[in-house]
């Protein structure tokens, strides 16, 4: 859990980040449909889970840019850290509950699946937020039930949480795609439209890398 202390008067985007922080705490939320077809039949192919799969996507997409890797250490000083690893709920049907845990990432995507697969066995028995996470983390969940048009997670903490809340719902068949709607929730403070839009361009492009 590596990070780097930032300089708020040295940084270029400091000045956005005090008035994001101080005056107007806004935490922005996109929606957007990402055709997943090209991985849903690498994930057949290979014998993998979409789920997990497409944790590892997101993860990768989101490691790849300072904006989605800010938070703040035990003394209150903004870091930005070195890399973040996906905290995802698993659904037990049993009793309809889930369970919530980190997972740590990396670059490749059989091994971080294997790890998914061995903290989710790790974590079976257990419910609700598992205990004694790693603190560099952003949040997936997903809605598998429904195919929505919009969907918004509002965190009601002091308005300083940094990192990336992440939501999909239901793919469907459509003309040979598979759309499914993907959403981020970001705080202004750290990531603009652009970023945003990037974001989701490049999840797109890192899932059409997948076509035979």
């Amino acid at each position: 859990m590596n990070y780097t202390k930032v300089d708020i008067d040295e940084w270029s985007r400091g000045s956005l980040f005090q008035f994001y922080i101080e005056k107007m705490r806004i935490v922005m939320s996109l929606t957007v449909d990402i055709n997943v077809a090209p991985l849903i039949t690498y994930t057949k192919k290979n014998d993998l889970k979409f789920y997990p799969a497409m944790i590892w996507v997101v993860s990768k997409v989101i490691n790849s840019h300072d904006e989605f890797k800010y938070s703040w250490d035990t003394d209150g000083n903004l870091i930005r850290w070195d890399s973040i690893s996906p905290s995802y709920t698993i659904f037990n049907r049993d009793d309809e509950c889930f369970s919530k845990f980190v997972t740590e990432y990396t670059d490749d995507i059989f091994e971080f699946y294997q790890r998914t697969v061995d903290d989710q066995r790790k974590y079976q028995e257990e419910r609700a937020i598992i205990g004694n996470q790693p603190q560099n983390f952003f949040d997936v969940s997903c809605l598998p039930w429904v195919k929505y048009k919009h969907f918004d997670v509002h965190v009601f903490d002091e308005g300083k949480f940094l990192a990336p809340v992440l939501t999909w719902g239901k793919y469907e068949a459509q003309n040979g795609n598979a759309l499914m709607p993907f959403t981020m929730n970001i705080h202004h403070a750290v990531a603009d439209g652009f970023h945003l839009s990037r974001f989701f361009n490049e999840v797109q492009e890192l899932i059409d890398s997948y076509v035979e």
